[in-house]
């Protein structure tokens, strides 16, 4: 019997009309798109079509699409390449950023950049007075996600941003929009940003392929080097079929937005309905948040032998981060809500996709309810 997943801020499965439009490139359609004969133009044809979707979808005609190898990529590009395009300053990055993005801008200290992180509230919340402290004429790149994919808190990016322009009119603004895509609405315009990262398989896409959306006159670095690709940008024969199948993600995911809203928040509402009996079961709460994402602190055992112990019932959920779990590392995120590291490796991670049934969802909480009397009174230490 298939196990019912529940995990899919870590990834989704690809939808069959993604599939459908990935297949002719993974056959007869395989020419390379830089050639000049007929059939690579018909691939780079394909490719461009891929690329004003994606534009169309992001309200972004007339701005730069730089298809990455994923969201990790994506990321890269904008803090290292912003920054590498401007003379050395200040980086501000959020507390609780993926390591795509704390990664290459601690890399950037090297090369004479100071780096900043950015104060969230005790709920969560960019703290933004104190944020904007820290914003001015040596600030060259600011990064921050727009929705948290550990916790589903949802950042006022908008507002930051709006207000950090007027005091570093010439810093570039990047958005990790990963978690974001077919749960809020997502543009440049609305969030005041220069550029906006995703992910493909996170929206039902493919797993190996991103998008980095660019203003027109925003001025990058390359980090991969080789070929003329994607502008000068991005280097590499470029992945056509799940360049395809990624813009018919993002496609359905902005058309499907409202519903998946809606389901999530059935969802949702059914867990914490669920739980709520549970003595010691916190659910993890920020200022503001999605709803497809949600975080209950589970008492007694740690999170991964409750992991453990739901999967031997046929359910899969997360402990958080997929990258931060698989190393033992405990989450900023976690960390800035104000647990403990014990505390946070007391963690469940439950996420909804939009083929997450209420069925589904009430089978995990009666399984969590069957577990309780056991896992509960268990040794914090337990393996």
């Amino acid at each position: 019997m298939q196990a019912i997943y529940l995990d899919n801020a870590a990834s989704t499965p690809v939808d069959p009309a993604v599939r459908e439009v990935m297949l002719p490139f993974l056959g007869e359609q395989f020419a390379n798109p830089s050639t000049r004969y007929a059939s690579g133009v018909r691939a780079a044809e394909s490719m461009e079509k891929a690329r004003r979707q994606v534009q169309r979808a992001l309200d972004a005609q007339g701005e730069k699409i730089v298809f990455t190898s994923g969201g990790t990529e994506a990321n890269n590009l904008a803090v290292l390449g912003a920054a590498r395009a401007r003379e050395a300053g200040q980086i501000l990055i959020g507390r609780t950023e993926h390591p795509s993005v704390h990664r290459p801008a601690e890399a950037l200290i090297c090369e004479g950049y100071s780096l900043g992180r950015i104060p969230l509230t005790d709920k969560g919340a960019i703290e933004m007075g104190a944020a904007l402290a820290m914003v001015g004429p040596e600030t060259r790149v600011i990064a921050h996600m727009l929705v948290n994919n550990e916790v589903g808190a949802l950042y006022r990016i908008a507002e930051f941003f709006r207000a950090a322009k007027t005091k570093a009119p010439h810093a570039h603004l990047h958005v990790d929009c990963i978690q974001g895509i077919g749960k809020v609405e997502v543009s440049l315009e609305t969030l005041h940003a220069d550029s906006l990262a995703m992910s493909g398989h996170k929206i039902h896409g493919p797993k190996g392929v991103g998008v980095l959306v660019l203003r027109q006159d925003t001025r990058l670095s390359p980090i991969v080097f080789g070929g003329s690709h994607e502008g000068g940008l991005r280097a590499g024969t470029e992945n056509v079929a799940f360049i395809a199948g990624m813009a018919k993600a993002i496609c359905m995911a902005v058309e499907q937005r409202s519903a998946f809203e809606k389901s999530a928040r059935q969802n949702q509402s059914i867990l914490r309905e669920g739980l709520a009996e549970l003595e010691g079961l916190q659910a993890m709460t920020s200022e503001q948040s999605v709803d497809s994402i949600v975080t209950v602190r589970v008492p007694g055992a740690p999170g991964e032998v409750w992991q453990h112990h739901l999967e031997a019932g046929n359910l899969e959920v997360g402990v958080g981060s997929a990258c931060q779990s698989r190393a033992g590392e405990i989450s900023p995120a976690l960390k800035a809500l104000g647990l403990t590291d014990p505390e946070a490796r007391q963690v469940l991670r439950i996420s909804f996709s939009r083929l997450t049934t209420p069925e589904q969802v009430q089978t995990l909480v009666d399984a969590i309810k069957a577990l309780f009397p056991k896992l509960s009174q268990a040794s914090p230490t337990a393996s």
